[in-house]
Formats: C-alpha cells, structure tokens, sequence
C-alpha cells in the first residue's frame, strides 16, 4: 500500500480531522505522504505534518489554490496521484472534502468508500469500517479498484503527535484545467459564534435537550461549559425548538465531535444524537429518567434534577481551578 493523505487546512491551521486521519495512517505501518494545497500560507504548514507521521509533504502553493474550492484540488491531487504512483487516498470528511472525494473518484476511476470510522491491513488488503441502518451497526467494507479512496466520518480519529520526523518537502507545480478555474468565490464568511465556534475541536462539551425546559436554561450549560473551558453543544430537537443555534447541533444531521469530555443534560439519548457523540472518551448524563437510554452508553448515570445538579458542579469545578491556580 502507497497511501497519501489529504491535509485541508483552515487559516493558518491544518485542519483536526486531517492530521487524525495522518495519525490513523502512519499507525497502518507503511510510509505516509501527504498533499497541502493552497496559496502562499500554506508554506509554513508543511512541517507540521511531519509531527504527525508524514514521511513526505506534496505542497502545491500557488495563488490559483488560494481560494477553498474543490476543483482546482482535484487536479492537484489527481497529479499527484498520478505522478508518484500512489494506491490510497484517504480525506477527512468536510463540504470541501467531500467534493473532493466524490470527484476524484470519476478522474481516478477509482473506488471510493465514505463515511468511515476506522480502516486496517489485514493480510495486505486494506479494509474499512462504517456505521450502518442508522449507526446501530457496523459493517466492513473494501475495495476492488487499483486506486482506493476513503473519506473519514469527523471525529473518527484523535490527531496524536507521533514524537516529530522530518518530512520530506517537496514543492510541485501543477496547473488547473481551464474549466476548473471557472468557479470564483467573490465572497467567504465564517459564523462567530462564542458558544459554538471551537465546538469540533473542544476537549470538553456540555451539551443540553429539551430536558433542560427551555432556551433560557442553556445558561446553566454555558457556564459548566466555561468553567471547563469548553463548548456548548445542542440536540436536533432542542435545535429545532430554536432553543439554539444550527451551528450547535451534535448528532447525524448536525456534527461529529470526540471530546474528551461530554457532559449531557437533560438529554434522552436518541440514536439520531448518539452517531454525533459516542467516540466522546467520557460521557457523564444527567437526566431525571433512570430509564433513559443514553444512560446505556454513558460512563456516569447522574439521575436527578439537573437544575439542583448543575449549579453545584458549576462550583466545584470553578473551585477546583482556583485551587491549582
């Protein structure tokens, strides 16, 4: 296998999902490379991904990649591909990605597997893993083409620092087809919202449902949220009650986080939320149903009112800060 991996970077930072999917590779065993597309920022990038486990970094920096459009990258990647003779192409799902992946697919005439959660050598073929019938299953899937394509669930892996190598850098040049150059973006704009903005990279999520009784009660996940400097993360219903921002949405039509910590209150524990949260590495539920299902998939049950709960946690939590301060 001669895989390569997509690095989609936002700013001046590689993207979270990305470099977990490098991590994810490099821990496969064969030699990574990866490929950095865009305009003159990327430059200083490049060496972040050696961190990560990439042997080698394709850097395509030209002002025609400036902008965040796909087929442009389509291009690059098919080149680099093609060039360098690689077999595997691995992405981290996005918007960008995901046309990326779905048009890379036609030039390669390669197979493309999506909405991964893991993948493995077993005996020299590569084989992937993805929820099914709405996440209460898991199937394994391969591929039969030459060129494999696997496009990555958000937040299937944790993007470790593998102790720093230093890659090899090589700068490409590769010019887009004049069709791919069409397509301008005259105009980006970013959501800023304090309470949702670092939501996909939080370390700790304090999310809350219709449980909490209404809008004006997401104060109470707020502050929890930053007494641990966190996040505020909603449910679908508690979304569509306009109880909260879309941006805030966790589960299968929202996002997929994997905080460190996650905190749900007064949430039932639909499967439809589930798909959003269960690689969270500690689920603590508070919720006054004892029969709640989410309490079936939680590493601490807390049964009783969030609204006598909360307020103290609140407190020890900020007490115990100002202690080791």
């Amino acid at each position: 296998m001669k895989p390569l991996v997509f690095l989609e970077h936002r700013g001046d930072q590689l993207s979270k999902g990305s470099l977990g999917v490098l991590t994810k590779a490099a821990a496969l065993g064969e030699p990574v490379a990866t490929v950095l597309v865009g305009g003159s920022e990327i430059k200083d990038l490049a060496a972040t991904a050696g961190d990560f486990g990439a042997h080698h970094v394709h850097l395509i920096s030209d002002a025609a990649f400036a902008a965040p459009l796909p087929q442009p990258r389509v291009d690059a990647l098919t080149a680099v591909v093609r060039t360098y003779g690689y077999d595997t192409v691995l992405l981290a799902n996005s918007v960008l990605a995901g046309d990326i992946a779905g048009a890379l697919a036609v030039r390669l005439d390669a197979g493309l597997n999506w909405d991964l959660i893991d993948v493995e050598l077993r005996e020299g073929d590569l084989v992937g893993t993805r929820p099914a019938l709405a996440d209460s299953i898991l199937v394994e899937v391969g591929w039969r083409s030459e060129i494999r394509l696997g496009l990555f669930r958000a937040g299937s892996f944790e993007a470790v620092p593998s102790g720093g190598s230093d890659a090899q850098i090589s700068e490409e040049s590769v010019d887009p087809a004049p069709h791919s150059l069409r397509a301008r973006l005259v105009e980006q704009s970013e959501q800023t919202d304090e309470r949702t903005s670092s939501l996909e990279d939080a370390d700790a999520i304090v999310a809350g449902g219709i449980g909490l009784g209404g809008p004006e009660h997401f104060a109470l996940a707020e502050a929890l949220a930053e007494a641990l400097d966190g996040a505020v993360g909603a449910t679908r219903a508690a979304v569509y009650a306009g109880w909260y921002p879309y941006a805030a949405q966790i589960g299968q039509t929202g996002k997929t986080v994997s905080p460190k910590l996650y905190i749900a209150l007064g949430i039932s524990g639909a499967v439809q939320h589930k798909v959003g949260m269960q690689n969270a590495k500690t689920i603590v539920a508070i919720n006054t149903d004892p029969s709640a299902p989410i309490f079936e998939f939680s590493d601490l049950a807390v049964v009783g009112d969030l609204h006598v709960i909360v307020p103290e946690l609140i407190e020890l939590v900020r007490q115990h800060r100002k202690a080791r301060e």
